[in-house]
């Protein structure tokens, strides 16, 4: 009978040290299953969305794209009226024409007939400075002997300052044929040449601007306008989300900043496509926490920052939406992501 109590406390040693033992070794796999899971972050899509707009203003003649329609970088998605603009690069080209005939004809320099036509009108200009010095010096006396009035001698004095005048004048004009333009005019004439020029460049430009062309490839997710409406430089027309490359926000604490440098591949899962995630790479990690406050003094807000950083989808298709929200994995090392389903893991996209 005395040894039943030792067998009894025998027997629940026993049991305490296979609980025990079961409990550790419970924790121990449980431990190591977590362990190797793959370390997930959570983030949103983040495709950029485009407005393209003209650079000047006019009619729209047409819009070529509908919301949902996909498009290539370099295609035309909409025209103006290009009425008033093909007129004026055919007035800007008149206009050089203009210039250059009148620079032509300064370096050219006067024909003989232009020079002989100089010295005839001098020679003419001359003739009446001598008639009206004449006239000055024949009413001069006669003022004296009463036979002329003081009116006749001052319209004689200005007829000849006039004859005068009217000879150099006239000499002037034959220096200038005979000598040729200046260089300065030559200059001012070569300038008003280029000035011309340059405004044919400009019509030309918002001519090829009367036509709207995507800046990347994307697809539309915005019509603004119709073909008839009046629009101004700057006014949006089309919004179009860009494809390529397709961008995940996501946020790390202070504890996680070694797993995601960039250049780390990760692995970005939708519940979309449940089991085949889409291939990543980190490719921006922010500097600086957000939302938190500027002084940060005890140790628990400090590991409480988050820290932004940027995912570039470097295999996608149009399953990305702008907002869905994604979990980001890394591998045990924090380098390599599941592989998508039906490609092998350590294949590279």
């Amino acid at each position: 009978m005395a040894d039943q109590p030792k067998k009894k406390r025998a027997l629940v040693a026993l049991v305490l040290i296979v609980l025990i033992a079961g409990g550790g070794t419970a924790y121990w796999f449980s431990s190591r299953s977590k362990g190797e899971q793959p370390v997930a972050f959570h983030g949103n899509v983040d495709i950029r969305d485009v407005t393209l707009a003209f650079r000047i203003n006019g009619r729209v003649a047409d819009v070529l794209k509908q919301e949902g329609d996909h498009v290539k970088q370099g295609e035309v998605i909409a025209r103006l009226d290009a009425s008033p603009y093909k007129l004026a690069v055919a007035q800007a080209k008149k206009t050089v024409g203009v210039a250059k005939a009148h620079l032509k004809l300064l370096e050219a320099g006067s024909r003989r007939e232009d020079i002989a036509q100089a010295r005839a009108l001098l020679k003419e200009r001359r003739a009446a400075k001598i008639h009206a010095e004449d006239n000055l010096r024949r009413i001069a006396p006669l003022v004296d002997a009463g036979a002329a009035t003081k009116q006749d001698l001052v319209a004689a004095r200005s007829g000849a300052e006039q004859a005068r005048a009217a000879v150099n004048a006239a000499q002037a004009v034959v220096a200038k044929q005979v000598h040729g333009p200046r260089v300065e005019d030559l200059a001012i004439a070569q300038a008003q040449v280029e000035q011309a020029e340059a405004a044919v460049d400009a019509a030309e430009l918002n001519l090829k601007d009367t036509e709207l062309v995507a800046a990347s490839d994307g697809v539309v997710v915005t019509r603004a306008i119709e073909p008839g409406t009046i629009v101004g430089p700057g006014s949006p027309v089309l919004v179009v989300a860009v494809t390529d490359p397709i961008w995940i926000r996501a946020y790390a604490n202070e504890a996680q900043l070694a797993l995601i440098s960039p250049g780390t591949e990760v692995s970005v899962h939708t519940d979309a496509r449940a089991g085949q995630p889409y291939r990543g790479q980190v490719g921006y990690v922010a500097t600086q926490a957000e939302f938190t406050p500027k002084n940060v003094e005890t140790e628990e807000l400090r590991t409480s920052l988050v820290y932004r950083f940027r995912v570039i989808v470097t295999e996608h298709d149009d399953g990305l939406r702008q907002g869905m929200p994604v979990t980001i994995r890394l591998g045990r090392s924090g380098g390599t992501p599941e592989a998508p389903h039906g490609e092998a893991k350590n294949e590279h996209p």
